[in-house]
């Protein structure tokens, strides 16, 4: 079974900024689409980026401008680099699968942003 691992959520202010990492091992990860999911409390996990084989990226609105997905295939590693935090960002986050996979969900990272 695959299992992403994710790391790298901190407790920070409105207006820092994060990086998180996914680490994910047993598949091919140079072909494999990624995705960044969140879940705030009280509110289902919704998909907020994700990026291609190639590197083509795609954000929710909510985030576009402000985050930015990334991708190391030589690591193994997918990347969200959070700017702008702002207090509606806080939640757990979650790296999966863009394409449908049948992955396990990690632990995620806990991300929280105090105004």
């Amino acid at each position: 079974q695959v299992q992403p691992v994710e790391s790298g959520g901190d407790s920070v202010q409105a207006g820092g900024s994060l990086r998180l990492s996914c680490a994910v091992s047993g598949i091919i990860f140079s072909i494999s689409a990624m995705g960044w999911f969140r879940q705030a409390p009280g509110k289902q996990r919704e998909l907020v980026a994700t990026i291609s084989s190639r590197g083509t990226a795609n954000y929710v609105d909510s985030v576009k401008g402000r985050f930015t997905i990334s991708r190391d295939n030589a690591k193994n590693t997918a990347y969200l680099q959070m700017n702008s935090l702002k207090p509606e960002d806080t939640a757990v986050y979650y790296c999966n699968s863009a394409s449908g996979m049948s992955w396990l969900w990690g632990q995620g990272t806990q991300v929280t942003v105090s105004s």
